[in-house]
């Protein structure tokens, strides 16, 4: 067996891999109840598919393939962005530094 040949096999053993990965996430992404946990399998989901299309790559012996991951990458970061600052609630209310100054102190001091 010559080295192509076992760098083949490798490659070919780490796709089926993915495909096993990328299918058990996508089942995961369907099956989970949060809002939360939907994005970050979305994003589990994407980077597995960005180190497939690296690896495609790599095999093939297709250079512009790796520019295909650059902008999917890019694409799916700005993705998860918005579906995170859409989707996530906000956190517990802070109170406004004007409504502080607004009220009079005094009134704390005859409250006592």
């Amino acid at each position: 067996m010559s080295v192509e040949a076992a760098y083949r096999v490798l490659y070919l053993v780490v796709l089926l891999a993915f495909c096993i990965m990328i299918g058990i996430m996508l089942i995961r992404s369907v099956l989970t109840r949060g809002v939360c946990e939907k994005i970050v399998c979305v994003n589990m989901l994407s980077t597995m598919v960005i180190c497939t299309i690296a690896i495609l790559s790599r095999m093939l012996d297709e250079a512009y393939l790796l520019d295909v991951a650059l902008i999917y990458a890019m694409i799916s970061f700005i993705g998860v962005m918005m579906l995170s600052t859409t989707h996530i609630p906000p956190g517990p209310k802070r109170p406004r530094f004007s409504s502080e100054e607004e009220s009079p102190k005094g009134e704390e001091g005859g409250r006592k």
